[in-house]
């Protein structure tokens, strides 16, 4: 079906071609335009033949460019057709656990490649057929980032409640052997896909490494929301140590035969088995900090880093900071060493309660502005609040319920600035070097 052009760049390659808004587009360079990644990867030649429909009748439009530059085409939506609803009913689908009252497009469970390739998202390979397996291959579009959580076919059924879970195992082969990289995601569930299990799933998708370049072992999720659902429970100490040993060992053998370890244990894993978190040469290129797997180790390293390029200076400044609980402490204790550099500036760490998904839920990223103005009402907020930026949605306007920071910060009569997650961004926050808050002293 030809996709109709919405707008077209003023003095781009195709504005200067004729192309016009309105148009419809069927081919480039004799190949048909299905969605995005059809148009990205036929784009990028320096000649093209454009095949469009205008007012029904067909016209071809030459054009030369430089490659890779962009066309100048404009569509209605990024993937230029509907984004892939799930077609799985998971056991621990975090979706299916959310309270009422959240924003509208959170219900939405996405299952689609496009977004693998575009936006790192994972995908389940359930609503693929091989014909886009194959396209895949062709286009050589890599990495791609698959929701294994079990090599098992029939316990894979069990988990996602779709028949065809099991068989589509077999198109990670197919990618690997193809040159195409998978990250892999595993998400435990104690009594499901952990133990023996999980050590046969790791010794299945060893096989394909190196193209199989990483696998994330993260534990279920689970909200005070859950009526009607599964029974899932939280993973005990014990078995969250066993979960990291299993990795471990199946770890130190791809290490030995392909100098990485592949498989990581997400940081949650090791606050719940209450062991110590790795340093960061454990984790390599960091390749599933999605996962969260490495991101204290990371955070560390860039804080000490960025500090160590600072003099130091005796200014005197005061800020409170929201987060969530599991990240409170490292918070506190990298913000404890920068006081010799810095003795009069202090940002005062709110652990924030989730009382909105409630559970288990504990994560910075949850963190909504309702349990914000809730957790910080009768708190001293000294000279402004700082909000990670982790709690808001890609624009940084909203959090998940939907309030925005401006709310909170007319809430609670303090001035609030959105912080970087990073250990640069801490540091700056520190320093009061955000945008906004130098203007504002």
């Amino acid at each position: 079906m030809p996709i109709t052009v919405s707008s077209v760049d003023r003095g781009s390659p195709a504005d200067r071609a004729g192309l016009r808004a309105g148009d419809q587009l069927i081919s480039l360079n004799g190949s048909e335009i299905h969605d995005v990644l059809d148009y990205r990867f036929y784009m990028i030649d320096r000649r093209l033949k454009v095949e469009v429909l205008r007012e029904g009748k067909p016209h071809t439009f030459r054009v030369r460019k430089e490659e890779y530059d962009e066309l100048g085409l404009e569509f209605e939506t990024y993937l230029m057709d509907r984004q892939h609803h799930c077609a799985n009913k998971c056991v621990f689908c975090f979706v299916d656990q959310l309270p009422p009252g959240m924003r509208e497009t959170l219900y939405f469970k996405d299952d689609d490649s496009r977004m693998s390739f575009l936006f790192g998202s994972y995908v389940t390979l359930t609503n693929m057929q091989e014909e886009e397996i194959r396209r895949i291959i062709k286009m050589h579009i890599s990495p791609i980032n698959i929701s294994v959580h079990t090599t098992n076919p029939e316990l894979r059924v069990q988990m996602m409640k779709n028949p065809r879970s099991g068989e589509v195992l077999r198109f990670i082969p197919m990618l690997t052997e193809s040159g195409i990289r998978v990250n892999a995601q595993i998400v435990i569930c104690p009594g499901l896909n952990d133990g023996e299990e999980l050590t046969r799933s790791l010794n299945d998708l060893g096989q394909y490494a190196p193209n199989l370049q990483s696998i994330a072992l993260v534990p279920v999720g689970l909200t005070e929301h859950r009526d009607r659902l599964y029974p899932l429970r939280s993973m005990t100490r014990d078995e969250a140590r066993d979960c990291i040993r299993r990795a471990d060992e199946f770890g130190e053998r791809m290490l030995a035969l392909y100098g990485t370890r592949i498989a990581f244990s997400a940081d949650e894993l090791y606050l719940i088995a209450e062991l110590p978190l790795p340093g960061p040469e454990y984790y390599e290129d960091y390749d599933q900090l999605g996962n969260g797997v490495g991101t204290t180790a990371l955070l560390r390293e860039e804080f000490a880093a960025a500090l160590r390029l600072e003099d130091g200076d005796d200014v005197s400044a005061h800020y409170a900071l929201a987060t969530g609980e599991a990240a409170a402490p490292l918070l506190t204790e990298l913000l404890a060493t920068a006081k010799e550099k810095f003795p009069h500036r202090e940002i005062t760490v709110y652990p924030i309660k989730n009382r909105i998904f409630g559970g288990g839920v504990n994560v910075t990223g949850l963190v909504t502005g309702g349990d914000i103005i809730k957790a910080l009402a009768d708190q001293p907020l000294f000279e402004r609040l700082l909000i990670p930026d982790i709690m808001l949605r890609e624009e940084k306007d909203r959090f998940l319920d939907d309030s925005t920071p401006e709310e909170v910060s007319e809430a609670l009569r303090i001035p609030v600035t959105v912080s970087p997650t990073d250990g640069t961004g801490l540091l700056d926050a520190l320093l009061g070097r955000l945008p906004g808050m130098e203007e504002a002293e």
